[in-house]
């Protein structure tokens, strides 16, 4: 019966990701969306349909349906129009091979690296939080339901009469407070960069210059994380939290906690440097693989030299790894992930590289699959993590559910793999390809002006690498900087400093419990925007 739900609710999740996808250019978080519709089915008086009344049951529809719906828009259906958009309709298919394979991987790592130093469960992962509370709310009802209620229609209003993305303000409700507030700074410069600088911040590759800076500082700080080795005690780092933080919050003090025993510390690590190596460095690898199958498969094996095509694979490879770690890191903070704006740097490097037209249009497909599942995951498994930290024993408890969760969004994968095999023809007919594929084609057919690129991107990079380097790994301030200026949002930037006003002010007021009432707040805001971004289904139909 799980199954069966699991596959219907997918199938919901991946219609309207890539009709949303094609026709607005967005994508809905379904996560919430998913949750409500297994609240409400475990509420129907038949015995074989109480089962869904678990809060882990229901996680796992959330999980399911909110996989099927990224993998379909944000992966398999994008990155397939890349080459279609390209004018190579033939590669469709090869690319449809390689972000499948991609999209798996992708999560895979996730799995693997969840719980770890670099990817903590104790982070903020917003959309996360926002599920977990809905689920919660819905399972134990009372005042905590009535303010999620209060939080899911302001949300709808704003998003469907207003036009106001208050998701923002429900993820500065819900992450970490600096990188939040780098975040809507960033928001603000784009919109306002015309009348406060007399230039569009957004053009010109200056927030990719930015991203490029902050990315390689991002990228060498993970890396410095990987390289640092178990202290000689034996306890180390990687098996117990050296900041302890409240359930919901980032914000973590720098002192052990006291009594901490392995196994039953739902703050410690799961994941220890070890192991965190062997996932990436395993996805890696992997990576390497759905290259090679993806480039045997499109046919440039023969169009290219031997070391071409091992570079290419290779690159590849590593674009993949460095995409989902930039994309995962930003979305672990605030919510957004930029994928295309990463994905656009690649491109950009191929360009400057000299990598032909059609082997760059099959790794920017490629590149663009990674990332958006490796998010999205992230989100589903911070929920389960909040849903199952209060069970004893914990661990073995916690490691059980995360594979549950694994599976259903595999179950979800297919479901989307299935929709979009058979929908993609059809959508591109009628003119409705994803804009950011075609944006990717039309840069490939054109190309660029490289000194004047590099030139701006370099100079950029500068302050990037040093806001990144300021914040740590932690706050990922650089990232979150960038983020903002890819994004033009209107009002998006004083909702989330707004938000964070009141965060604050509202924290000093009622202390410790502002922190229950403003998760379920802002669980409800983004319950309500994302319910709102799908109702535009049926207006854009």
């Amino acid at each position: 019966m799980t199954l069966l739900l699991l596959v219907l609710l997918s199938t919901v999740g991946a219609v309207i990701g890539i009709d949303l996808i094609s026709k607005l250019g967005i994508s809905a978080n379904t996560s919430v969306v998913g949750a409500l519709v297994a609240m409400l089915i475990g509420r129907v008086p038949l015995s074989w349909l109480r089962r869904m009344r678990s809060v882990h049951r229901q996680n796992l529809a959330q999980s399911a349906i909110s996989a099927a719906t990224f993998a379909a828009s944000n992966v398999l259906l994008t990155s397939v129009a890349v080459p279609y958009a390209f004018g190579r309709h033939e590669l469709v298919w090869p690319m449809l091979a390689g972000s499948c394979i991609g999209l798996v991987v992708d999560a895979w790592v996730l799995f693997r690296a969840f719980g770890s130093r670099l990817l903590p469960a104790t982070a903020a992962w917003p959309s996360g939080i926002a599920a977990a509370e809905t689920i919660k709310a819905g399972d134990r009802g009372g005042r905590r339901a009535l303010v999620l209620a209060g939080g899911t229609v302001t949300g709808i209003v704003g998003a469907t009469v207003f036009s106001l993305p208050l998701s923002a303000a429900g993820v500065a409700f819900l992450g970490n407070m600096w990188a939040l507030l780098m975040f809507g700074i960033g928001l603000l410069l784009r919109q306002y960069g015309v009348d406060l600088f007399g230039t569009d911040l957004g053009t010109g590759y200056i927030p990719h210059g930015v991203m490029v800076g902050a990315g390689l500082v991002a990228l060498v700080q993970a890396v410095l994380l990987l390289l640092r080795r178990r202290d000689r005690t034996g306890g180390g780092p990687d098996r117990h939290r050296t900041d302890t933080c409240a359930p919901e919050r980032t914000e973590c003090s720098d002192r052990p906690r006291p009594g901490s025993v392995t196994g039953e510390d739902p703050d410690a690590f799961t994941v220890d440097e070890r192991a965190l190596r062997r996932a990436l460095l395993h996805g890696y690898a992997l990576f390497t693989v759905g290259a090679a199958v993806l480039a045997t498969l499109g046919g440039i094996v023969g169009d290219m030299s031997v070391p071409g095509i091992v570079g290419w694979v290779l690159f590849a490879a590593f674009a993949a790894v460095v995409h989902e770690l930039i994309v995962g890191l930003a979305a672990m903070q605030a919510g957004w992930f930029p994928s295309f704006a990463v994905t656009l740097i690649f491109l950009i490097a191929g360009l400057l590289m000299g990598i032909p037209s059609v082997p760059l249009a099959l790794l920017v497909g490629y590149v663009s699959a990674t990332g958006p599942a490796f998010a999205d995951m992230g989100y589903d498994l911070k929920a389960g993590w909040l849903l199952r930290r209060d069970h004893r024993p914990w661990d073995p408890y916690e490691r059980a559910g995360r594979r549950q969760q694994f599976l259903a969004a595999l179950v979800g994968f297919a479901v989307a793999l299935t929709v979009v095999a058979f929908a993609w023809r059809s959508y591109f007919e009628e003119g409705l390809i994803p804009p950011v594929a075609t944006v990717f084609a039309d840069t490939i057919r054109g190309g660029m002006d490289d000194s004047e690129t590099v030139r701006t991107m370099l100079l950029w990079a500068v302050p990037g690498a040093l806001i990144q380097l300021l914040g740590g790994t932690k706050r990922q301030l650089g990232v979150m900087l960038a983020t903002g200026l890819l994004i033009l949002s209107p009002q998006a930037g004083w909702l989330v400093l707004g938000a964070l006003l009141i965060r604050w002010g509202y924290g000093r007021l009622r202390g410790p419990k502002a922190d229950g009432d403003l998760n379920l707040v802002g669980a409800g805001l983004i319950a309500g925007s994302s319910l709102g971004d799908s109702a535009q289904i049926l207006k854009s139909g």
